[in-house]
């Protein structure tokens, strides 16, 4: 398993690289399949000082991504805090994997929306990425021109079934996810609703 550590705005100290290797050893008892885990380490100034710390953890694993982010007084402790985050999603994903196993065939999304958790494909309601899609995005309409893209962003569509799309949405703590629905070879999207269901959307034709 690599480790990758470094700071933005910060310095990663010897001390602190020590400790996080040791911490981030714990995760491989919930996974085989860990391949890489990255710990971005963060100084915002203009935050209280309660917070100003910043710890994300990204674990890739063989077909997944969990992801864990959290703020403290200091990078200790908030690696700490992140690092909850992210065995919290581990453990889950590690029962879902022995569900899985224990399953004869897997699950299909019904076509009556009733089940699965997927709610109905219907209007689409107030979703969100994370916050660092939408850190620094304005939109300035004195001219007349509308809202302006300030940001572009590419990533791979993997091929999946929309309930490793929902799993995968869980662990990275998001609430919109674009994948390639198996079942249809169709691009789809799911989105969480107001009502905390799960909503899907194919691209047809």
């Amino acid at each position: 398993m690599d480790v990758v550590v470094f700071g933005k705005h910060v310095e990663v100290d010897a001390a602190l690289r020590v400790v996080t290797l040791e911490k981030i050893d714990r995760i491989t008892k919930f996974a085989s399949d860990v391949r890489r885990v990255d710990v971005d380490y963060g100084l915002h100034q203009t935050r209280r000082a309660g917070d100003s710390c910043t710890c994300e953890i990204l674990v890739h694993l063989k077909n997944h991504l969990v992801k864990g982010t959290a703020s403290a007084v200091e990078h200790v402790m908030a690696l700490d805090l992140a690092l909850e985050k992210v065995e919290h999603q581990m453990r889950r994903l590690h029962e879902r994997r022995i569900q899985r196993g224990r399953r004869a065939r897997p699950n299909r999304v019904p076509t009556d929306g009733s089940t699965n958790g997927l709610g109905a494909v219907d209007e689409i309601t107030e979703t969100g990425l994370d916050d660092a899609d939408l850190e620094g995005a304005t939109v300035d309409g004195t001219d007349g021109a509308g809202p302006i893209i300030v940001k572009t962003k590419q990533f791979a569509v993997k091929p999946m079934r929309p309930e490793e799309a929902a799993l995968q949405m869980e662990l990275l703590g998001h609430d919109f996810f674009l994948f390639r629905n198996v079942e249809s070879n169709n691009a789809a999207a799911l989105y969480r609703r107001r009502d905390g269901a799960l909503g899907l959307i194919e691209v047809t034709g």
